[in-house]
């Protein structure tokens, strides 16, 4: 063998399968290797195990000509150093308003291609770093845009229901806000059920997983209200909450909603757009539902209000009674009539009074028709000393030439009745 020749080894010029190759990495020889196919697959899967991250750079080269995807290298701000960046989708759409040079921040996750075992940064979230285009800034003129249009009006947002009997949950599977939530509802209202729906908190699939949960618990009629929650965290890893797509999908349900998004100093778009913001998942526990105890002291309160209101209306009535009861017209009834009484005794002696006045008046009038009947009477001349002088047929002699000597007369005296015979009548 010449010794300045490289030294060379046998391997089969047929594939072996994989299960005759090395399982370690530090099982391979020169006479047993890996082929290149394998260690890409190999450095494929260790890159596919890291976990997604926020970059940012300087834009060197980007191509977004092919619709739907965005190819960009991005070089290191201070160092001398350049990755790739692709993304497609929502990510390709909005890297398309980006030009060469532009700072940005991307987030995404790593990736390998194996048929160069090349790698990569599979972007889902490009923003502007600079004037106006920082992460925040970007929200923020979002959050102007989204209220200019009224999504976060007061007039808009929804009573919480007082007593829930199905609370709606979107959180991350396994998550400690699902059992903050839980734990909390449940020690303050044990009868409550839930409806989870598990979900991307963070990432390119945080956006579209919330507002389809959102629309999934909201078509349920027996959901009551729904609760957003998730665990604090960078600022960064919030994002998916102030998409316009998840404020939009929140501005449409009808269901009352609860954002419980980070902690008590972290805040989203969602917050603003929901019907009631909590700081954390423990406190939306806390405000979805009352406190058993708290309510059950309430029944018992109003329990002994209203018995002290029977208790005093029934010993009002019970007085009302009693006082109607000894009133002199029940204990006395009689003392009812003597006004009467006395009103009839005195009409009675009115009337008495009356009476005999009339009676009097009657009697004198008739005493004085008496005695003037007397005066003119017959009777009264003929006791005065005269008589009376009638004919044989009856009629009263007034005049003597009516009388021819030898008639019969009648003289009627004061006592008694003469006949007598006419001899002679004188005329003047």
């Amino acid at each position: 063998m010449n010794p300045g020749a490289p030294a060379a080894v046998d391997i089969p010029a047929e594939p072996r399968p994989l299960d005759q190759l090395p399982a370690r990495a530090g099982d391979t020889t020169a006479a047993n290797p890996w082929p290149v196919s394998v260690l890409s697959q190999k450095f494929h899967m260790a890159v596919d195990r890291w976990p997604s991250a926020w970059v940012c750079g300087q834009i060197t080269q980007i191509n977004t000509r092919r619709a739907g995807s965005a190819y960009i290298t991005l070089r290191d701000d201070f160092e001398d150093i350049a990755m790739e960046v692709n993304g497609f989708g929502q990510f390709a759409a909005a890297a398309s308003q980006f030009v060469q040079g532009d700072r940005v921040v991307i987030h995404g996750k790593p990736n390998l291609w194996t048929k160069r075992t090349s790698l990569s940064l599979r972007g889902d979230t490009i923003l502007r770093v600079g004037a106006g285009g920082s992460l925040k800034a970007m929200i923020d003129e979002l959050r102007k845009r989204l209220k200019g249009e009224g999504l976060f009006d007061e007039d808009h947002k929804l009573s919480l229901p007082q007593f829930p009997g199905r609370i709606g949950l979107i959180c991350a599977p396994q998550a400690r806000a699902e059992g903050d939530v839980i734990t909390n509802v449940n020690l303050r209202w044990p009868a409550v059920e839930f409806s989870v729906v598990h979900v991307h908190v963070q990432g390119e699939q945080c956006p579209a997983d919330v507002v389809k949960a959102i629309e999934q618990l909201d078509a349920d009629p027996q959901v009551d209200v729904i609760i957003v929650a998730r665990g604090g965290g960078a600022f960064e890893d919030l994002i998916g909450f102030s998409d316009e797509r998840v404020v939009r999908a929140a501005y449409a349900c009808a269901t009352p909603l609860v954002s419980a998004i980070g902690h008590e100093d972290d805040w989203t778009l969602l917050d603003l757009v929901a019907d009631m913001r909590a700081s954390t998942p423990t406190d939306a526990a806390k405000r979805v539902v009352p406190d058993v105890r708290e309510q059950q002291q309430l029944i018992e309160n109003a329990i002994g209000q209203m018995r002290l209101r029977v208790r005093a209306r029934v010993e009002n009535e019970i007085r009302l009674v009693e006082g109607y009861a000894n009133r002199p017209s029940l204990t006395q009834p009689l003392t009812m009539l003597e006004p009467h009484q006395r009103f009839v005794d005195e009409a009675l002696q009115r009337l008495d009074i009356g009476l005999r006045r009339i009676a009097d008046d009657a009697a004198l009038t008739v005493e004085k028709a008496h005695a003037s009947l007397t005066a003119l009477s017959p009777q009264s001349t003929l006791n005065r000393g005269y008589a009376v002088v009638q004919t044989a047929d009856g009629h009263v002699l007034d005049d003597a030439a009516r009388v021819s000597p030898g008639d019969e007369l009648t003289l009627t005296l004061k006592r008694g009745v003469l006949t007598a015979q006419a001899t002679s009548s004188t005329v003047d």
